[in-house]
């Protein structure tokens, strides 16, 4: 198996590290995390020059048409340098819910706007249990003339206070037995009357938001695919954007274990370095396995996406390994600098906040283990 990177993918990888490396520096990184809207427009603009929101978007839409596994070599540098923002929810959760069901007008009208970089997307899909299950779903939408009106209320949707269209999941029809049936996705203007937002405190400092739908109204022609089978959609979304979260966990990874490396070269004790230790050196080696499984699965799951095979199984096995790898090697890297590191000046608490954050979302390890243990048969 080779999973080394074409010339495109390197040139990518090499022009996003010096990007982040240049716009995007831990002292930005805080600024933003205590930023009322947590991203930078002029920063924005200048990903959108690069053609990195169209990375997925076909080029009859102006995008660059490219794949996930060109996504996922992105996003690993976005982690590396523990950038947050629209990006995910707009490049990724959009563009991926539109690509897979909404119709042409609905591409045309969208895709090319996003491409560059003048709408921001997000999806509305969790609810009060915070569960990506058809369970979770309870928002509901009910036919009015030539209308749909949606109630309801969306907990932990990423950037939403930021978000031109929200598209949001609601239960067109509760009769069905079966929680998947009678699931909707609509496409709604972020300034409908009717609509709140509000954004809600987290570690990281990513804007999770509150998303309250009273009465919204929305034109027919706003629904995204079938009537009742939104969550055909929903499940392949999920799995993709799990691919991306782990994606910028195992950039995160990454610059944790340099920074524990050289921290356990450069730090004395006893009159020599603590990497000398055999505790330390065996703490950076779990840290490194950690690492590269997590790297190996990510990238194998992201390989099939793009290749268009059976990628399910893997997508979750994915998931599930690197939120409890990126946890664990996170915590060895502090116990390796110790107290210091839990110091706002230090940046591996970005990390720790990072690792956090992206452990829960679409989907934890347990959440994740449950998928492959369907496809098992179990």
């Amino acid at each position: 198996m080779n999973y080394d990177l074409n010339t495109e993918q390197k040139m990518l990888k090499d022009s996003a590290r010096k990007f982040f490396s240049k716009e995007a520096d831990s002292i930005f990184i805080r600024e933003m995390a205590k930023d009322e809207k947590g991203y930078s427009k002029a920063i924005w603009k200048k990903m959108a020059k690069l053609d990195w929101m169209g990375i997925l978007i076909p080029e009859e839409y102006e995008g660059s048409e490219m794949g996930l596994l060109d996504m996922v070599v992105l996003l690993n540098e976005m982690g590396y340098a523990c950038f947050t923002g629209p990006f995910v929810p707009t490049a990724v959760l959009g563009v991926t819910t539109l690509l897979e069901g909404a119709d042409d007008k609905q591409k045309k009208s969208i895709l090319p706007k996003i491409a560059l970089g003048k709408k921001i997307v997000t999806l509305a899909w969790t609810e009060e249990s915070g569960q990506y299950t058809s369970k979770g779903v309870n928002a509901k939408a009910e036919v009015k003339d030539d209308s749909y009106v949606i109630s309801g209320t969306k907990l932990y949707v990423p950037d939403a206070n930021n978000a031109d269209i929200i598209i949001c999941a609601a239960r067109t029809d509760s009769s069905s037995e079966n929680s998947e049936d009678g699931i909707s996705l609509f496409i709604v203007d972020a300034q409908n009357d009717g609509l709140n937002v509000e954004v809600l405190k987290t570690i990281q400092g990513d804007k999770l938001c509150e998303v309250s739908l009273n009465n919204v109204k929305v034109p027919k022609e706003n629904l995204v695919g079938e009537e009742g089978k939104g969550w055909d959609i929903l499940k392949k979304v999920l799995l993709k954007a799990a691919v991306a979260k782990s994606a910028e966990m195992i950039g995160g990874g990454r610059k944790v274990l340099e920074m524990t490396v050289d921290y356990a070269k450069q730090r004395n004790q006893f009159g020599q370095p603590i990497g000398s230790f055999q505790a330390i050196q065996h703490h950076c080696a779990d840290m490194l396995t950690y690492l590269e499984t997590s790297e190996y699965m990510t990238y194998q799951a992201a390989w099939l996406i793009s290749e268009g095979l059976s990628y399910e199984k893997e997508a979750s096995m994915a998931k599930a390994w690197v939120s409890d790898s990126y946890h664990k090697l996170v915590a060895l890297g502090h116990q390796v600098i110790g107290g210091v590191g839990f110091m706002e000046e230090f940046d591996i608490q970005l990390y720790l906040r990072q690792s956090k954050t992206a452990e829960l979302a679409f989907g934890d390890a347990d959440f994740h283990r449950e998928l492959v243990a369907q496809e098992l048969g179990l």
